[in-house]
């Protein structure tokens, strides 16, 4: 190219797409468009059971394509002291095509590789410690029964134990290897000589302390320790109430709130309605 210009990455956008379309078609992986406000993961749960039901152990279920904004580098053109154009490439958001790879690991379990269809290209991969948990456990022979996000009872919790806690980084980091390494990428083996390739680092990590309640004194003695950690510090500004059914109106009122004897007690002095949700102050 004579001046710089993302137009020289036209052909490696299109070549990513038609590899994408390929390996799709080859492998008999179904691709589902994704719709604005759609719950991915509801989507996943419905081709995950197919494939499970299927006999599928590892392997792509579905390949999601959705329209979102993201940063990406652009071209623009800007014009010189002569008034003559030439383009400039800055730092713009734009609504481009992502590539949702959601897949089964039969280590890991469920997970997905998201890969943005313009330049740079970045990548994004997704996992749940406690699906390797599940899997792992499986494997190893160890009965257990499932939950959302961990486990109602086990055979051997001591063992399980010792697989969560040989969850990683390094399990993190050769599961973008290998997937990385079988699924479509933007870059191919030219880029990836020439040093543009993939490195994993950890964007953001959630951990959490799933609690399963046998009854329901433990699960009053469970809120009452949490509001008493809570307000160590200085009462939180605000509390929020959720209903099962929706609130169409929406005001300010005062509202003194009172729970059953077997339930903490909340007390709030004004509230505001919106949705199905109340927040008191």
């Amino acid at each position: 190219m004579p001046v710089a210009s993302t137009a020289a990455l036209q052909k490696k956008t299109e070549g990513f797409y038609a590899e994408v379309r390929a390996f799709a078609a080859r492998e008999g992986v179904p691709v589902v468009d994704l719709r604005a406000g759609q719950r991915k993961d509801d989507v996943m749960r419905e081709h995950l059971a197919r494939f499970l039901a299927g006999g599928g152990t590892e392997g792509v279920v579905f390949i999601g394509r959705a329209q979102e904004k993201v940063s990406v580098w652009a071209t623009t053109r800007r014009r010189d002291a002569e008034g003559k154009s030439y383009p400039w490439i800055v730092r713009e958001s734009r609504v481009v095509t992502q590539w949702y790879f959601y897949c089964r690991d039969a280590c890991a379990g469920p997970f997905f590789l998201k890969y943005c269809g313009y330049f740079p290209y970045n990548a994004k991969l997704c996992c749940n410690g406690n699906e390797y948990a599940k899997a792992m456990a499986a494997r190893a022979g160890i009965g257990f029964t499932p939950l959302d996000n961990g486990f109602a009872a086990v055979d051997d919790a001591a063992a399980v134990q010792k697989i969560c806690d040989s969850f990683d980084e390094n399990v993190i980091w050769d599961l973008a290897a290998k997937w990385t390494g079988l699924l479509p990428c933007p870059y191919a083996a030219g880029d990836a000589a020439g040093g543009y390739r993939y490195e994993a680092s950890v964007l953001q990590a959630e951990f959490s302390l799933t609690q399963v309640l046998d009854k329901p004194v433990t699960g009053r003695i469970f809120f009452e320790q949490v509001i008493r950690d809570n307000l160590d510090i200085g009462r939180p500004d605000k509390t929020g109430l959720i209903f099962g059914r929706r609130i169409p109106v929406v005001k300010t009122c005062r509202l003194s709130v009172r729970c059953r004897a077997d339930l903490p007690m909340c007390l709030g002095r004004k509230a505001r309605i919106s949705g199905s949700r109340v927040v008191i102050r």
